[in-house]
C-alpha cells in the first residue's frame, strides 16, 4: 500500500540494527523514537533542521546531533530511520540510499524494539493520542509499568515514549496515515473509530475500511481487538475481525459488550456507568462501575473505556486500579492543555485538526466553559482535507460563540497546487446559515475585528460571530481585540497556531497591567 516502505515484512530486532541515524531526530515523534533506541544501549545520532530544545533533550540523553542536513551525517550508521515526511532528495536518505544502508519507517523502528514484549496498539481516525496516554496511565495506576511510544507527552512526564519494565507491555499509537500501523503485530489492537481521512494518501473512504481490516488481521493469534459499536466503520470492522476469527470486545451505548450510560460531561471533567453485558477478564456479567475523568467532552469517556478494557479485558487486569489511574489522568500535551489564563480569560490549545475532532473539541470547550462565552481560533491543517470536509469543519465549528479563522497550514501542499482552496470555505459555509451543506456564501458573514457582528447564539442556531486572519503574526492582536473577561479561548489546529496562546496571554497582561 505504501510505495515506499512494506509494513507486512518482519523487522530485525533492536539488537542487529547496529549504529541508528534519524533524520528529523527533533520532531515529537522521531525524538521518542530515538530515547527508545538509547534506554536499549543503541548509539543513536540525528539530524533536523532547526536548532529546537527538543534535538538538546535528545542529545543530553546520549544521542550525537546535528542541526541541518547533510550526507556526512549518516557516516558511521548502520540503519537510517526516517518518516513518511522526508523525501527521498534528502541528502542524508540519497546518502544511505547510495551506501546500501538499511532504511527504516518509525514505525520500523519501533517494532524493532517489540520483540519478546507485548504490543497494545492504538488506532482511530480521532481520540489515539489521548486513548493512548489514558493507557499508559491506567496501567501505571493499576501496577504495571509499560513502555510507550505516543504522539505527545504526558502531563507531569515530559516525555512522549519510555522504555517501562523490562518484559511489560509497550502501549504504541498507531498511526493509521501513511499504513504504518501494520507493522507491529499487536496481543491488543484498539480501534477508536474509522472515518475518512488522509484520502491524501488513500483516496477514498473504502480503502481506509480495508486498510483498517488490514490492521486487524495483523493481531496475533489469541489477541484482541477493542472498538467502538457506536461508529458505523469501527462497528464494520468488528464484524469483518470476527469473520478472521479475532477475538473482539465492543463498547457503545445502545448495543456492546460493555454499555456507557449516564454520560456526563460537567465543568473540566466527564463521567458515566459502565455496565459490562458480559463476563471480561476478571469482571463478571452484570458489573456496573462508575468511570470518572478530569477531561471534558463524553468523546473522552469513550476513550476511557477502551483504556480501561485493554487492562480488564486484554491484560485481565482488575478494574479498580485502572478506575483509579483515569480518575487522576494527567492529560497529554495538546489536548485540551490549559496554556493559561489572564484578564479573566483562560486559554486552552488542541490538536484536533479533522472535522470530528474539531467538533468534539468544540462541544468540550462549551461544556468546560460552564455558560461563558467559547472563542475558537482555528488553523485548517492541509489544503486538500479543508477542500475535502469544510462542511463537516463548518457544522463542529458552528458551536462556538466567536470564530476566527486563520489561514491554511499547508504542511506537504502548497496553495498553488489548491489555488481554490482557503479558510474562507469554511467561513461562508459558517455564513450560509446552513454549515452542514455547501450552500450560497453570505459574505456580510464575514468580518473584520473591528466590525460588530450580529450576536451569536449557537445554542438558538444562530451560528458564531465569523473573522478571517489575515495571518499568524497578526491573530494575537485580533484575539485580543475580540475577547472579553470570562471567556474561553481555544486554539485548534494541527500546524503552528499553537503559538497564538502564550502570544494572547502577553497581551491581555499587558493591557491588564496597562489598566
Amino acid at each position: 500500500m505504501n510505495p515506499r516502505f512494506d509494513f507486512t515484512q518482519e523487522v530485525p530486532p533492536v539488537g542487529e540494527l547496529g549504529a541508528v541515524h534519524l533524520i528529523a531526530i527533533g520532531g515529537s515523534g522521531m525524538s521518542g523514537v530515538a530515547r527508545m533506541f538509547l534506554d536499549a544501549g543503541v548509539s543513536v545520532s540525528g539530524s533536523d533542521r532547526d536548532d529546537s530544545a527538543t534535538l538538546r533533550e535528545v542529545e543530553g540523553a546520549g544521542a550525537r546531533v546535528f542541526v541541518g542536513h547533510d550526507a556526512e551525517h549518516v557516516r558511521g550508521a548502520d540503519t537510517v530511520v526516517i518518516s513518511s515526511a522526508i523525501p527521498e532528495t534528502n541528502p542524508e536518505l540519497a546518502a544511505a540510499r547510495e551506501a546500501g544502508l538499511r532504511v527504516l519507517h518509525r514505525s520500523q523502528g519501533i517494532a524493532a524494539m517489540l520483540p519478546g514484549r507485548d504490543a497494545v496498539a492504538i488506532a482511530g481516525a480521532n481520540g489515539k493520542t489521548t486513548t493512548s496516554a489514558m493507557t499508559a496511565h491506567a496501567l501505571r495506576a493499576a501496577g504495571v509499568d509499560p513502555g510507550f511510544v505516543i504522539g505527545a507527552p504526558l502531563a507531569g512526564m515530559a516525555t512522549n515514549a519510555t522504555p517501562g519494565a523490562p518484559g511489560s507491555p509497550v502501549v504504541v499509537e498507531a498511526d493509521e496515515s501513511d499504513g504504518s500501523f501494520l507493522v507491529y503485530r499487536p496481543r491488543v489492537a484498539v480501534v477508536t473509530n474509522v472515518q475518512p481521512d488522509h484520502l491524501d494518501f488513500y483516496g477514498d473512504a473504502d480503502t481506509v475500511e480495508r486498510a483498517y481490516a488490514d490492521f486487524a488481521a495483523t493481531i496475533r493469534p489469541g489477541g484482541l481487538l477493542v472498538t467502538n459499536a457506536d461508529d458505523p466503520g469501527a462497528a464494520r470492522l468488528a464484524e469483518r475481525a470476527r469473520d478472521l476469527g479475532v477475538r473482539v470486545v465492543t463498547w457503545g451505548t445502545e448495543v456492546a459488550d460493555v454499555l456507557l450510560t449516564d454520560l456526563r460531561s460537567e465543568g473540566m471533567g466527564a463521567s458515566a456507568e459502565v455496565i459490562f453485558t458480559r463476563a471480561l477478564g476478571p469482571v463478571s456479567e452484570g458489573t456496573r462501575l462508575r468511570l470518572s475523568v478530569p477531561v471534558p467532552g463524553t468523546h473522552n469517556v469513550h476513550n476511557a473505556v477502551a483504556a480501561l478494557l485493554v487492562g480488564v479485558a486484554g491484560l485481565e487486569l482488575e478494574p479498580e486500579g485502572l478506575l483509579a489511574g483515569l480518575v487522576e489522568f494527567p492529560g497529554a500535551h495538546r489536548r485540551f492543555e490549559l496554556v493559561g489564563s489572564a484578564g479573566g480569560v483562560e486559554v486552552v490549545d488542541d490538536y484536533a485538526h479533522n472535522a470530528p475532532k474539531v467538533a468534539a473539541v468544540v462541544q468540550a470547550a462549551r461544556s468546560a466553559a460552564e455558560g461563558r462565552r467559547v472563542i475558537v481560533a482555528f488553523q485548517p491543517h492541509l489544503f486538500s482535507r479543508t477542500r475535502d470536509f469544510a462542511p463537516g469543519f463548518a457544522a463542529g465549528l458552528a458551536a462556538a460563540d466567536v470564530l476566527l479563522l486563520l489561514p491554511v497550514y499547508g504542511a506537504r501542499e502548497t496553495q498553488d497546487q489548491f489555488p481554490e482552496v482557503s479558510s474562507r470555505l469554511i467561513a461562508d459555509l459558517i455564513g450560509s446559515g446552513n454549515p452542514g451543506d455547501a450552500g450560497e456564501p453570505d459574505a456580510g458573514a464575514l468580518r473584520g475585528a473591528g466590525a460588530s457582528p450580529r450576536k451569536a447564539d449557537p445554542a438558538n442556531g444562530v451560528g458564531p460571530e465569523v473573522y478571517l486572519a489575515e495571518d499568524l503574526a497578526s491573530a494575537p492582536e485580533q484575539l485580543a481585540a475580540l475577547v472579553r473577561p470570562g471567556d474561553l479561548v481555544v486554539t485548534v489546529g494541527a500546524g503552528d497556531v499553537t503559538k497564538i496562546g502564550p502570544r494572547l496571554l502577553d497581551l491581555l497582561q499587558q493591557r491588564e497591567e496597562a489598566r
